[in-house]
């Protein structure tokens, strides 16, 4: 079960390429964030709802929040997947699924994948807690974006 929303938001430190490290406590408690978790790199629904992001980069920019993506894959693939998308925002390697347990949303088996990360999205308050959470068990349902970018403009 996903993170309830007004509970604190857990902090992680996850590599977004080798060797590279985005942690989350330099933002959470601070600023607005948005996280999104996806089941894999690569695939159409995933790919299509970062190119999303991508494409209304300039309105997520102007609600002041920041965004990462946070998949499995390794950081190897987490990278390529932001350059070959273009993403202007880090995707996160969870290769060790800490990210994902801590919020609520692995998936122990996900069309017979093992320990993926189901389709989320949370949005953490400057405060700190969750101000948003939607989960999915079906992987092709794509995220509410209006829904997400209310939350962050309503986010403490």
């Amino acid at each position: 079960m996903p993170l309830a929303i007004g509970t604190p938001a857990p902090s992680f430190a996850l590599p977004c390429k080798p060797g590279t490290v985005v942690d989350l406590s330099d933002w959470i408690g601070r600023e607005k964030v948005v996280i999104l978790f996806f089941p894999l790199a690569f695939s159409s629904v995933c790919t299509a709802e970062m190119c999303q992001f991508r494409d209304d980069w300039s309105r997520w920019e102007q609600l002041g929040c920041r965004v990462v993506g946070v998949s499995v894959d390794s950081p190897f693939v987490t990278e390529k997947f932001r350059e070959e998308l273009g993403l202007p925002f880090p995707i996160l390697s969870d290769f060790n699924k800490t990210a994902s347990a801590a919020y609520g949303v692995l998936d122990p088996d996900l069309l017979g994948l093992k320990g993926v990360s189901k389709r989320a999205a949370f949005v953490v308050g400057a405060d700190g807690r969750v101000a948003y959470a939607w989960a999915t068990d079906v992987p092709s349902n794509q995220v509410e974006f209006d829904a997400i970018r209310a939350a962050v403009e309503r986010a403490g």
